[in-house]
């Protein structure tokens, strides 16, 4: 399955709707050419609703990686969005999660980007807790 990105804008955020798989191959350079683009266009606070991803692999998450560093050095952030159970559990196994903000609520992920507002993160030791009991 080919990786769909739909674009959209919230507040001046710019939201990528990922859909499909963020595999090697051509999936990885898709995703990767759309965010250098909106980072060479001076687009460089980004949410990635990763709602309709099914699968991510190392090369996927390489390149999550390094789309956060492009956006850092750039003075950009990338955000990430409605994890599933698997992507959640592939941040905490790889510790990614200390440096990607994390959240299940598209407002909140938006808000994250304006110091005055408040804000309620996804509480990733919670989603882990609740793991072990099941």
């Amino acid at each position: 399955m080919s990786l769909e990105i739909q674009q959209r804008e919230r507040e001046g955020i710019v939201i990528l709707d990922l859909k499909g798989r963020l595999t090697v191959g051509g999936e990885v350079a898709t995703f990767r050419d759309r965010v250098q683009k909106l980072v060479n266009s001076g687009r460089t606070s980004i949410i990635l609703n990763l709602q309709d991803v099914d699968y991510i692999d190392s090369t996927g998450l390489g390149a999550l990686v390094m789309s956060f560093t492009s956006l850092q050095r750039a003075g950009g952030k990338i955000k990430l969005l409605n994890l599933s159970r698997r992507g959640i559990e592939l941040l905490v196994m790889t510790k990614l999660t200390t440096i990607f903000e994390v959240f299940d609520d598209e407002q909140n992920a938006i808000n994250s980007f304006f110091p005055d507002r408040e804000l309620k993160r996804f509480d990733i030791l919670s989603f882990v807790q609740q793991q072990k009991e099941e």
